[in-house]
């Protein structure tokens, strides 16, 4: 949720900085909350739509999308529903690791996996239902797969990487690969898709920028709400380990640049500020401050981009859906 509210926030200000819309990028990929957020964008649903709802702001005075209404009540709805099923099904999860095959292939062979991967098998499996998340992406994203989307999972089998949308991929309904990419072990059902159960994409890397090392593309955005080089907000055991993750996600995007960098690819990285940090806390879940971080990340990010100006790669504006109409190649 918190993770969620901070991409609403800093789509917004790249638009309104740069003049670059996300809607009009070639390649979107996702991971979490970010295929949530991902998965709205390419289906053409604008970031200061989404920074209206975020905020609790009227949409008075936006155009209708595609010349429909845009129903945020129907969208406050399925999320008060939302929050009432993490009550209802809020149970101690089942004793013992969620997959014994997950926990065993990772641990033989450790270096070939993410920390977080290693780990993640053994983790109990979660008890809160993805259904949700599955019902604001029928809604809103529908079920033809956007083209430029790519949403990514974690095998639970396995711990491997899976880029759903991809060729390699397997097929899957968009809501589906988003709820597989969405479901955090120990919190959420891992998620079947034919035949596999597939877990948070995050498990594997928090940002999976060198994904796009196989796409056509000139210029990538990485917006990450899960790394910082800001101090990292609070202190006692919840904010040592959240200063771990965000300092593993950081070493892991900083490879991941330097493999794009290595093919051509100019990289624009923008990550959360300590005043960002300070607003959004240690827990990932809550949905209390959801506007508070959309508009300090708003703040921020703005602010972050208007000091780099002189150093942004190309983005010259488009505003709305553009496909093969662009001079440059860009992914979100």
């Amino acid at each position: 949720m918190v993770g969620a509210a901070w991409l609403i926030g800093a789509l917004e200000a790249l638009e309104s900085e740069t003049g670059f819309a996300a809607t009009g990028a070639d390649v979107i990929v996702g991971t979490s909350a970010g295929s949530v957020i991902g998965a709205l964008t390419a289906a053409g649903w604008p970031a200061p739509y989404m920074a209206a709802y975020a905020s609790g702001r009227s949409l008075d005075g936006f155009s209708d999308l595609e010349g429909a209404a845009v129903d945020l009540d129907e969208l406050a709805l399925r999320e008060r529903e939302s929050g009432d099923r993490f009550r209802l099904q809020l149970a101690l999860p089942p004793i013992g690791p969620g997959s014994w095959r997950m926990a065993l292939s990772t641990l033989r062979n450790p270096l070939k996996h993410a920390p977080a991967a290693v780990i993640g098998g053994w983790l109990p499996r979660g008890t809160i239902s993805t259904v949700p998340i599955r019902s604001l992406v029928d809604r809103f994203v529908g079920d033809a797969w956007p083209d430029r989307l790519r949403v990514v999972a974690c095998d639970y089998r396995t711990g491997r990487r899976v880029c759903f949308g991809s060729d390699t991929a397997p097929p899957a309904e968009v809501a589906d690969a988003v709820a597989a990419s969405c479901a955090i072990p120990a919190f959420y059902h891992p998620v079947s898709i034919g035949g596999r159960r597939y877990v948070d994409g995050g498990l594997c890397s928090m940002s999976n920028l060198d994904l796009l090392r196989h796409e056509d593309i000139e210029v990538a955005v990485c917006l990450n709400p899960m790394s910082s080089t800001a101090p990292v907000a609070g202190g006692g055991p919840a904010g040592a380990l959240m200063a771990a993750l965000r300092g593993t996600a950081r070493r892991r995007l900083e490879h991941e640049v330097r493999k794009l960098e290595a093919g051509g690819v100019e990289v624009l990285t923008v990550e959360p500020s300590s005043e960002d940090l300070a607003v959004m806390g240690t827990n990932f879940m809550s949905r209390k401050r959801r506007s508070q971080v959309a508009e300090q990340a708003h703040r921020s990010v703005a602010r972050d981009l208007r000091l780099r100006s002189s150093q942004l790669p190309p983005l010259s504006g488009t505003r709305g859906p553009a496909r093969g109409r662009e001079p440059l190649r860009r992914a979100a």
